[in-house]
């Protein structure tokens, strides 16, 4: 006999509720507006495309999923029966279908966000929450002075790193139609557009919808690094790269509103943003990744930058039109303009005459030259990008000097942001590599075959002596050892060409002991690193993976500071150190409140660690964007970071299938960068000395209650139960995700305990896409009751209230909850067969738990009472994501009796089609 969850509000079969009683505010009009346009648009696109059959199936699979959510049990009957009879192809075609209604609201909604930033910025009675104005004012309200904001300011440094999209990642043609769909959703909010033009505006989005459908969405093929690279590339160069100028006119705009002239005298750093990927360099699990991969993905990434740049300096020298008959120019510019005739002579003959007396015209014409000439490795290039930032601030003293505040300063000082922050490497390439398989390597080439097996402290002594002797590896290096050693002798050719921030650090995953840093260290000897530079000049950033990793870090780190070669190694460094204890959320060993809780701890002992061995330390966060965990808010993981945890910098990993949702959109990536950076001042600053979320013993008491609860229950049913692995790969879809070959992401190395039997599947995506969402709150009611127990209901209410990191990881389980579906969850869990009826009312007793004590510490009633937005987006969303579900469950249910690739395709679009319902993941 199976098990039935108790039907949530909701939920297919659970107590009715009307879609016409969902309520928008009129704040939220426009959207609707859009949604619903789109929505006509879809169906037309239907009809036209897959005929009256196609139209029609979708009709009835959206109308029995409505009528399961308002209360007729026979909705999903009627939902199951269809999809049962549906071949492979017209699988595929339904789901499509959805997956492309989908596709509209999402772009509708990031114009409703677009939308509601500038009214915000409109009306100015309100400034939009979070962002850096918004900040600045608290902070001044708070007593804060304008010189501590300057003294923050100085050292702000925030570094989002992108990884690569887990599944499939979209063609850029795709990405470009769907950019051109927003900008035309904007272009409609122009009241003074003509009822003839914005029906031209909607015609031209249903053809933009209509070519997406005709478009495959993902390469056919195996998945390649290369593809991978692109598809970040597209994001990084046609949104990033565009709005990186405007992040500091926001912060000088803002400090200006809050403190008038002073506010505007205040100078910005150089850089206070940077961008990284290990896309290229993150050699775990992926074995093609060599030392040709990290030269090939740097030098992409040079051409594209400088080809950026050679298109701004053309657009420049027709901005720049000065003649000298009007106004002059600076000594500094023409003798600029004198030495680079003589080095491009050819640049300067070919300048029309009419242009001869226009002297920023001739001297862009000549940068163009030298740009051209460090393009294609000629006579005199760049040597630096500093020295092309150089010619451009040469420009720009001499327009100030000569009447030209208004005459294209705005236009050069956009193109200076944009080399100081891009350099010729676009963005920073980490190097990645699990600490056993260059503890293999060592142990190979030292010749010491029992090296594995040694203790850490024999792998130190040992390690010392061969780095003291300078000794070379034992015998020929096999392939793995070449590879090894090429690495490092890739990072110095890249440091040569690219410049030093091409390369960023060397990530250790899963490090263990001192010796494995050391490891690293010899290996860059036997690539010769430091015979191009003198010094070892790379950070070395060990990563801390697992609870009892992050249990030990601080430990770590501190016999690392103390061994005298590394003492060494850091003087070389200026004393800076860079450590990674994160990627806890999605680890298989860990609940949620062990995990954040763990890393928490982990952050403050390292930072201690740091400041008592006089280190400067940047904090790598690797918390990642699991729905499961919260997913992917740099300005959130920045502001639950103790206090200090931004002082050296901050380096945040940003998931791969998020980054289209955060970086797709130029105003949205703006807005993004807004909250980071306003957090980070927060974070520095923290009004009113140490905030009360600091070391207050009865809280951190009643988590670590909370923790030992949560985490001896949540291991119970996932590690200590005989047979959860195998219920875990029937009850999701985890073996069709390990086929869609992942990328370069941190759950990449997590190959252990449960995921070593489950796969190469990713955790969270994996119970994501079962609805089920079981690691973002499974184990947390258990945690929570036991506290409340302990602590009572007003403390635990009080701690909400006045805990940041407790608000947070609360609203983030509270998400995860409201996002799960039991209901469908069943349908996944019943391909378990009788491992479904041992496990599954655990997990929904579990769930009901967790709803009550989340509830209670809230006080509320429902889920997401004070988020109506998303509450109304869950509810309005699931009516369409439930027919795909019921599909991929039937999907599953016939592919693993049978094995027919045409099913798997079918499920692949699944896998997609949901994770675009969800709008997120994993």
């Amino acid at each position: 006999m199976t098990s039935t969850p108790t039907p949530a509000p909701d939920s297919p079969g659970g107590p009715a509720e009307k879609r016409g009683d969902i309520h928008f505010a009129a704040k939220d009009a426009g959207l609707r507006k859009d949604v619903h346009e789109l929505g006509v648009i879809v169906g037309q696109l239907l009809e036209d495309q897959g005929g009256a059959a196609l139209f029609g199936r979708v009709e009835e699979a959206r109308r029995a999923a409505i009528d399961a959510r308002e209360g007729d049990p026979a909705g999903i009957a009627r939902l199951e029966s269809l999809v049962a009879a549906l071949s492979p192809a017209e699988s595929q075609a339904l789901i499509r279908a959805f997956s492309t209604y989908f596709l509209a609201v999402n772009l509708a909604e990031t114009v409703h966000r677009i939308r509601r930033r500038r009214d915000y910025l409109r009306e100015g009675k309100h400034r939009q929450p979070g962002g850096i104005e918004d900040t600045l004012f608290e902070l001044k309200e708070a007593g804060v002075t304008l010189d501590q904001v300057r003294d923050a300011l100085a050292i702000l440094h925030i570094e989002p790193v992108l990884t690569a999209h887990p599944t499939e990642p979209t063609r850029r043609t795709i990405l470009r139609r769907q950019q051109d769909i927003v900008r035309r959703l904007i272009d409609m909010q122009n009241t003074t557009l003509s009822p003839r033009e914005l029906s031209a505006d909607l015609e031209n989005i249903r053809n933009d919808i209509t070519t997406i459908w005709q478009t495959e969405e993902h390469p056919t093929g195996a998945r390649t690094v290369a593809a991978e690279h692109e598809h970040v590339l597209f994001f990084l160069t046609d949104c990033i790269y565009r709005v990186m100028p405007a992040v500091y006119e926001s912060m000088e705009t803002a400090l200006e509103a809050a403190w008038g002239e002073a506010g505007r005298a205040i100078k910005l750093p150089t850089v206070m943003v940077r961008m990284a990927s290990w896309i290229g360099g993150d050699m775990v699990g992926r074995s093609e990744i060599t030392a040709r991969t990290i030269r090939d993905t740097l030098e992409r990434q040079r051409s594209l930058v400088l080809d950026l740049y050679h298109q701004e300096c053309r657009d420049l020298a027709e901005k720049l039109s000065q003649s000298t008959t009007q106004v002059s120019v600076s000594p500094a510019l023409e003798e600029r303009i004198r030495l680079y005739s003589g080095h491009f002579p050819n640049a300067r003959g070919i300048t029309p005459l009419r242009h001869r007396e226009m002297p920023y015209r001739v001297f862009m014409r000549l940068v163009l030259a030298r740009l051209q000439s460090t393009y294609s490795e000629g006579l005199y290039p760049f040597d630096s990008a500093e020295e092309l930032a150089a010619d451009l601030r040469l420009i720009a003293t001499s327009l100030r000097g000569n009447r030209g505040l208004h005459a294209g300063l705005f236009a050069v000082r956009r193109l200076v942001r944009r080399v100081e922050s891009f350099g010729f490497h676009l963005m920073t390439l980490d190097i990645r590599q699990e600490a056993i398989v260059n503890r293999r390597i060592v142990g190979t080439h030292l010749n010491e075959p029992q090296w594995l097996e040694r203790s850490s402290e024999y792998r130190l002594v040992r390690l010392r002596r061969a780095l003291a002797e300078n000794e070379s590896p034992a015998g020929d290096l096999d392939n793995e050892g070449k590879r090894a050693v090429g690495i490092f002798q890739a990072i110095a050719f890249c440091r040569r060409r690219y410049g030093m921030r091409s390369i960023g650090p060397y990530i250790i995953s899963m490090a263990e002991g001192v010796d494995d840093v050391l490891s690293v260290l010899l290996l860059a000897e036997w690539g010769e690193l430091r015979k191009h530079s003198g010094t070892i000049a790379l950070d070395i950033a060990p990563a801390f993976e697992t609870i009892q990793g992050l249990a030990g870090a601080a430990r770590l780190m501190h016999e690392l500071y103390s061994e005298p070669v590394y003492r060494e190694h850091l003087n070389a460094l200026r004393r800076h150190q860079t450590a990674m204890p994160g990627v806890a959320d999605n680890n298989v060993e860990s609940d949620l409140i062990s995990a954040r809780w763990a890393l928490l701890k982990a952050q403050r002992e390292l930072l201690d660690g740091a400041r008592a061995n006089d280190v400067q330390l940047t904090l790598f966060h690797g918390r990642g964007g699991a729905i499961g965990s919260g997913g992917g808010k740099a300005h959130v993981d920045i502001r639950c970071a103790p206090a200090g945890g931004v002082a050296g910098g901050m380096r945040v990993i940003e998931q791969g299938e998020l980054v289209a949702n955060k970086y797709g959109v130029r105003a949205i990536a703006l807005r993004a960068f807004d909250q980071a950076l306003a957090a980070g001042l927060r974070s520095l600053i923290q009004p009113g000395g140490p905030p009360a979320d600091e070391g207050h013993l009865d809280w951190e008491r009643a988590l670590q209650v909370m923790a030992e609860g949560s985490r001896g229950h949540y291991q119970g049913l996932v590690l200590e139960s005989p047979g959860f692995s195998d219920y875990y790969r029937l009850a999701t879809p985890a073996d069709v995700i390990e086929r869609m070959r992942r990328g370069s992401g941190p759950e990449a190395g997590l190959v252990d305990g449960l995921l070593a039997a489950a796969g190469t599947a990713p955790w969270v995506f994996a119970w994501t896409q079962s609805r089920n969402i079981l690691p973002g709150w499974y184990g947390f009611g258990t945690g929570l009751a036991r506290a409340l127990e302990e602590f009572g209901e007003e403390p635990l209410q009080e701690m909400h209230a006045g805990w940041y990191f407790f608000r947070t990881l609360v609203a983030d389980v509270e998400t995860a909850l409201a996002k799960s579906d039991l209901t469908i969850a069943a349908r996944y869990s019943a391909l378990g067969g009788e491992l479904h009826d041992r496990f599954f009312h655990r997990i929904r007793d579990e769930f009901e738990r967790t709803t009550a004590a989340v509830l209670q510490v809230k006080k509320q009633v429902v889920l997401l009472e004070q988020s109506n937005t998303l509450r109304r987006s869950i509810r309005l969303r699931n009516p369409y994501v439930d027919p795909m579900s019921v599909l991929q469950v039937d999907l599953l249910r016939r592919w693993r009796l049978s094995g027919d690739e045409a099913l798997f395709h079918a499920l692949i679009a699944s896998v997609n089609g949901i994770a675009r319902g969800l709008q997120d993941s994993g």
